[in-house]
């Protein structure tokens, strides 16, 4: 067994769906940024160009992370953590500020996103620590440790691109399936929902709602111990928190964040300002009918009517030129990765490797989720890219060394029986 190739080990299933996502967000890139007098396909001067020079500088990536020993990404995962740590803490000294932004290393004509290899470290250290057979995290002390590794990029993260630390948050589903207490993803939930409730209702209202539901339970559930001390806890909790959000809202999100909650939920419509991005993105996707315009046909397409298509709102091209069954194809293969990623990480022979598994497939899920829903008009734009699909090296090089150190350690996984 030992004396096996990793080529004869690779899972080849992931590697081409992987490398049918990378083809097809490639010629959506090419259509979304095709000038009108066609040009080579390796000019850099325009979008796909480059990203093809991204694409053909990610085969050697996917030979040396396939090169290297898969027990040297769990040796190395907190040596690997702090060095991502240093690179998104050096954007406030050395980073390039973008449309308001500092999440860019800028040399030359090279730039660099850092937060997106971030979420590699902070996989790879979040295996590590719950692989670790003394880790319980049923401990207190244990989840607070595990919730830090994510917390401190997030943090980091958060003070140039709210919207990338926001990603970070999926890692408490892998704390869940790590054996997380359940309350916390129900206090997460909660809390969302109490969120959007207090930027459309009165917190008296709300409190008022929540009052009436801690009763009822107390009253009527069997199955919640009757302790009147903590349901008040509960309950002032829930109001601190519903009279809190205005002011959060209103002083620390900025205002374009502010805007698009509100176009999103309704409260301002401004077609032609800041939900003109989605509602030029509406009309490309539902143009594209059953079967759509066809590949270079897409009207909203080609007049550029849709502002960072070729990035962000690249599922838009898909939408108008493949229409409803081409974005189906595309859906079902982002799902197949992740079901794929997720039932290889439950085969692995190392806690490891099935944490890290887990990592891979969560940090994909919410990727493709949010994006999709951006461009629909179910979410806020708050600049998620799809993987492998949007323009970008950063985030291309990101996913490709993140699913493929996931490919090397399940076809290490025989020379650990």
């Amino acid at each position: 067994m030992k004396n096996q190739s990793v080529r004869d080990n690779l899972d080849w299933i992931t590697v081409l769906i992987y490398t049918l996502l990378v083809v097809l967000g490639w010629f959506n890139i090419y259509s979304s940024s095709l000038p009108e007098v066609e040009t080579f396909i390796f000019d850099t001067s325009q979008f796909y160009g480059k990203q093809l020079i991204n694409i053909l500088l990610g085969i050697p990536l996917i030979i040396v992370v396939l090169s290297v020993d898969g027990k040297f990404y769990e040796k190395f995962s907190s040596l690997i953590f702090g060095f991502t740590l240093l690179l998104v803490a050096g954007l406030f000294i050395f980073g390039k500020n973008v449309n308001g932004q500092t999440n860019w290393y800028s040399l030359g004509g090279f730039s660099l996103q850092p937060a997106e290899f971030a979420k590699v470290g902070t996989a790879l250290a979040l295996a590590k620590f719950l692989s670790d057979v003394q880790v319980n995290l049923k401990d207190l002390n244990r989840q607070i440790q595990a919730i830090g590794i994510i917390l401190l990029p997030m943090l980091l993260i958060a003070a140039n691109d709210p919207g990338s630390a926001l990603i970070f948050i999926v890692f408490f589903f892998v704390l869940y399936r790590e054996g997380l207490p359940s309350w916390y993803l129900w206090t997460g939930f909660i809390a969302i929902i109490l969120f959007v409730m207090s930027l459309l209702l009165k917190p008296l209202f709300i409190i008022s709602i929540a009052a009436a539901v801690i009763v009822l339970i107390y009253f009527r559930t069997r199955f919640v111990n009757r302790n009147i001390v903590f349901s008040s806890i509960i309950l002032v909790m829930i109001s601190v928190f519903t009279i809190s959000t205005s002011y959060v809202f209103d002083h620390v999100f900025q205002q374009h964040h502010r805007d698009r909650f509100n176009i999103l939920l309704g409260k301002e419509v401004d077609l032609k300002g800041i939900g003109y991005n989605i509602n030029q993105s509406k009309i490309a996707i539902g143009s594209g009918g059953w079967f759509g315009k066809g590949f270079l046909e897409g009207t909203q397409t080609k007049g550029g009517f849709v502002p960072e298509q070729h990035s962000d709102y690249i599922f838009t091209t898909v939408g108008e030129e493949w229409g409803f069954v081409g974005s189906l194809v595309v859906v079902l293969l982002f799902v197949g990765l992740i079901m794929r990623i997720i039932y290889l990480a439950e085969r692995q022979k190392t806690k490891f490797s099935r944490v890290y598994g887990y990592c891979v497939a969560s940090v994909l899920f919410i990727h493709f989720f949010v994006n999709i829903a951006m461009v629909l008009g179910l979410f806020p734009t708050i600049g998620v890219p799809l993987p492998m699909f949007s323009y970008g090296g950063s985030g291309l090089w990101g996913f490709t060394i993140l699913i493929f150190i996931f490919i090397k350690m399940d076809a290490n996984k025989v020379n650990e029986w």
